[in-house]
């Protein structure tokens, strides 16, 4: 529904409110809503507030306020695939906030200013132990030293960022500002220790004197797939052929390169082999693109980039530079289902990017610790595993497996093993309602198109690995949060103080909102009616 200035009959709301009249029924009252956005972030951050600090020139407050919840503001802006923009209100005026680019603008910020994170409490002399340098380590030992404990991560990689460093290619997570966000974060105190795996947990936690350990681990192993293959050409998997050119070792390709999967990583390593010289990259997929697993913006910046896409082809088998597919139709699931016909295409390399596991094979000694037929660890609701002190998070249990949800889920480790810690437990927070655009009064809107970022053509983005998309100015992201239509939190438009005909709005003052001066109101609902956010609700009148 497209509501226009005049409209009204397409607010339910302002046609069928429930007036009072002079003998008042009904009295209204301030809410404070859930907005769909800050519902729909995995990292659980408070998008409405920092958008509002935002639009109203405070920049520097935006990014405190972000960074409450996510350390990583300037990674999330760029490799996010921004669910809150999928549940935005204003989707069903014109188009979504385009929430990322507004937080990568934040974050870039930052980084160019230097502003750097506070300690948050006194040291609590709390030593926790995380294993793995991911998004979901990195969150959970920045939340941690905020509350006053000693972390240290513990990573085998020569490199801190999990995936987010070797399987996210450099054009579209530039490593200069994964490195320096992360340097953020050591420069709290964390102590960050690389080229380390850990092979016995327990030796290295009684060791280290810690009093509790998490878990996050990413899925670095490559899941595979028997496919009958005869004097086949090379054939690699996503995660490795990923790896291995991030530590410099560039693999040789013949001309033509089959991918095998239709998820990001499928996406991503199809972009990279046409950067580093494959005339024909195609992905072979065995559904269409309706149920790929891929973001669909990926698949677009693929097809832009020169790769073929063969959907609802399965693999039967390879022989030397050719493939066998089997062509698939969907039953009425939505499952590929087999039809025996069979087509040839040509490649001369094949990689695997089917999906990755974890490898769990450090805590085989760890009594407690039990795991799902997938191989993910089980974990009670304060995401400790059945050994005392063990907490696990991110891959490491039945997740989305998304950068923002291994950030969020490393915030909640850290508040649950906080409370461990401090011999109680934590608990969340009731959420308040959650308001939909139905429950809004936009008839004042006119259109408002979002600003985009600017992209890199295609052919000349394919020449190397610099990053395909910019940023927006500072201009451009404060018009951008302007467009936030602040669902279900007064922003003090004063809208109700002017409409009120009883003078019962009284203003607090700027920050303070307003209140309601009862003996004068009537209960007419015109500043109910008004309010374009949903601000305001009508209970009964309280009974004598």
């Amino acid at each position: 529904m497209k509501a226009k200035f005049g409209d009204l009959t397409a607010i339910p709301d302002l046609v069928d409110s429930q007036h009072a009249g002079p003998a008042r029924t009904h009295r209204p009252h301030y809410v404070d809503l859930l907005p769909p956005c800050n519902n729909g972030c995995p990292a659980g951050e408070n998008i409405q507030a920092w958008l509002a600090a935002m639009h109203s020139g405070h920049e520097e407050q935006a990014f405190r306020i972000l960074t409450r919840d996510n350390p990583l503001p300037a990674v999330h802006g760029r490799v996010c695939y921004h669910p809150c923009e999928s549940a935005c209100n204003r989707r069903d005026l014109d188009s979504p906030v385009s929430i990322h680019a507004v937080e990568r603008h934040l974050g870039d910020l930052a980084l160019a200013q230097g502003w750097r994170f506070e300690r948050a409490a006194e040291a609590t002399q709390r030593r926790v132990l995380i294993v793995g340098a991911g998004p979901c380590g990195l969150s959970a030992a920045y939340h941690l030293a905020r509350l006053g404990h000693d972390v240290e991560i513990r990573d085998a990689a020569p490199m801190a960022g999990g995936m987010v460093h070797y399987g996210i290619p450099a054009y579209r997570m530039p490593r200069a500002v994964l490195e320096a966000e992360i340097q953020r974060i050591c420069e709290l105190g964390v102590t960050l220790t690389l080229n380390h795996k850990v092979d016995d947990l327990l030796w290295e936690w009684q060791e280290g004197s810690f009093h509790a350990a998490f878990v996050a681990i990413g899925a670095h192993l490559a899941k595979r797939v028997e496919i009958p293959a005869r004097d086949a050409g090379k054939m690699w998997d996503a995660v490795n052929f990923l790896r291995d050119l991030e530590r410099g070792a560039t693999p040789k390709l013949g001309r033509r390169v089959a991918i095998y999967g239709g998820g990001n990583t499928a996406m991503d390593t199809a972009r990279v082999a046409r950067r580093l010289g494959v005339a024909e990259p195609l992905i072979i997929y065995r559904r269409d693109r309706a149920h790929m697993p891929a973001h669909d913006f990926e698949a677009d910046e693929a097809l832009a980039e020169g790769v073929h896409i063969h959907w609802l082809r399965s693999i039967r088998s390879i022989d030397r530079s050719t493939v066998t597919v089997e062509v698939m139709a969907l039953d009425t699931d939505g499952r590929p289902v087999p039809t025996g016909e069979t087509e040839t295409l040509s490649a001369d390399d094949l990689i695997l990017a089917l999906g990755q596991d974890t490898d769990t094979q450090f805590l085989s000694n760890v009594q407690g610790v039990q795991y799902r037929d997938d191989g993910t660890a089980v974990v009670d609701a304060r995401m400790m595993t059945g050994h005392p002190g063990l907490f696990a998070g991110g891959d490491m249990v039945q997740s989305e497996r998304t950068v923002t949800g291994a950030v969020g889920h490393g915030k909640q480790a850290a508040r649950h093993i906080h409370a461990y810690l401090e011999g109680s437990q934590w608990v969340a927070p009731p959420k308040p309602p959650l308001v939909g655009f139905k429950r809004l009064h936009v008839w004042y809107y006119t259109d408002n198109e979002p600003q985009a970022e600017p992209h890199k053509a295609a052919a000349t983005r394919i020449g190397d690995f610099d990053e395909v998309v910019d940023g927006l100015s500072e201009k451009q992201a404060r018009y951008e949060a302007a467009r936030c239509l602040s669902c279900g939190n007064c922003y003090e438009c004063d809208g109700c103080y002017a409409a009120c005909p009883e003078n019962a709005v009284i203003k607090l003052g700027p920050g303070k909102r307003y209140r309601f001066a009862y003996d004068r109101c009537t209960g007419c609902a015109v500043c109910y009616d008004q309010c374009p956010c949903h601000a305001i609700e009508l209970t009964p009148e309280p009974q004598p």
